[in-house]
């Protein structure tokens, strides 16, 4: 069992508030990553909630996703990250994790990841745009670590940390943009 944690608790101090529904190509922002994580066929879809959490969830077509608060949101991405993976099924083997704010990142993307965690088993299973790092598939034996993470970083320290456990798959072309300020909408 494979699941996805789709970072969505954040602030959006840089956008100017809660971007998480912003509407990117007919759809909230959020929407984007919690579909490419269903149309992959993880087995679960975790959405960690926090600023504006009641609207958000209204906002989403969550489907079999379900959906958690992380009431220390604030405190950065971390805390959110460690609150998804506690409510992971305890038969998950491992959870890729996805930021709401990245609605370039798809189905194609996330299944790159399972295809290579599943002939492989490498603890860490990260893309690799030809412009930089993405998303990435972190194997339950490192929750633990994660969890232990704060403030606003995520799984990123861990594997700079740990770049022996990593499995970079390739996927070429740049990295979707990040949308952090109204402008990015465009881009994306």
């Amino acid at each position: 069992m494979i699941s996805a944690i789709v970072l969505a608790a954040g602030e959006g101090s840089r956008f100017g508030g809660t971007k998480q529904l912003a509407q990117v190509r007919g759809r909230p922002l959020a929407q984007h990553a919690i579909d490419a994580a269903t149309e992959a066929g993880v087995d679960e879809v975790i959405v960690v909630l926090g600023h504006d959490a009641e609207r958000v969830r209204q906002g989403l077509r969550l489907g079999a996703a379900r959906w958690v608060v992380n009431p220390a949101y604030a405190g950065g991405m971390a805390s959110s990250l460690a609150t998804g993976l506690a409510h992971a099924d305890p038969g998950s083997e491992g959870a890729v994790i996805l930021l709401a704010d990245q609605p370039g990142i798809t189905a194609q993307h996330v299944r790159a990841l399972l295809e290579a965690f599943s002939a492989r088993r490498s603890p860490i299973v990260r893309l690799a745009f030809r412009s930089g790092p993405g998303p990435a598939l972190i194997s339950r034996e490192l929750w633990p670590d994660v969890s232990r993470l704060e403030g606003d970083t995520g799984a990123r320290a861990l594997i700079e940390r740990r770049p022996e456990l990593v499995e970079q798959v390739d996927v070429g072309g740049d990295a979707p943009v990040d949308v952090d300020v109204p402008d990015d909408l465009g881009r994306a």
